[in-house]
């Protein structure tokens, strides 16, 4: 975000000294390196301030922001796991009313779990907690 703010502030400066989109290229990807932005976007911002724009933030996108993987909605996961680790996806999804990606999100992500015999468990058990389940025969 902050990278891509100074290099629109490049392009407004290349802008006011009269240089073409084809001469800020070089020099921005030259000063930016791996992170530049696209030859497209350089294009598209320098035409924006040749044709008189100041503001070198975005505008305001339309559409809803994703606020799904909320913090709340991260504990009423962990709240429902917590009942029941057998519980799918599927269902925790329709349980809480959230869709399946972002309870996948939530569970795989934030929670750091995974699927084993059926059962969601913390990704990275150790030597400990791996020997245990399988000596209680929690999964074969």
């Amino acid at each position: 975000m902050q990278r891509s703010l100074e290099q629109r502030m490049a392009i407004k400066f290349c802008v006011k000294l009269e240089k073409s989109a084809a001469e800020t290229i070089p020099m921005l990807k030259k000063a930016s390196g791996v992170g530049c932005l696209s030859d497209r976007q350089i294009f598209r911002w320098h035409k924006a301030f040749a044709e008189g724009r100041e503001d070198v933030n975005d505008e305001k996108r339309a559409g809803r922001p994703s606020t799904s993987s909320s913090d709340d909605n991260v504990k009423r996961v962990r709240d429902l796991l917590n009942t029941d680790r057998r519980l799918s996806v599927r269902l925790i999804s329709e349980t809480l009313d959230i869709t399946k990606t972002i309870v996948h999100e939530i569970v795989s992500e934030s929670l750091g779990m995974r699927k084993v015999c059926a059962k969601l468990v913390a990704k990275v058990l150790t030597d400990d907690q791996n020997a245990r389940r399988l000596k209680l025969g929690i999964c074969s």
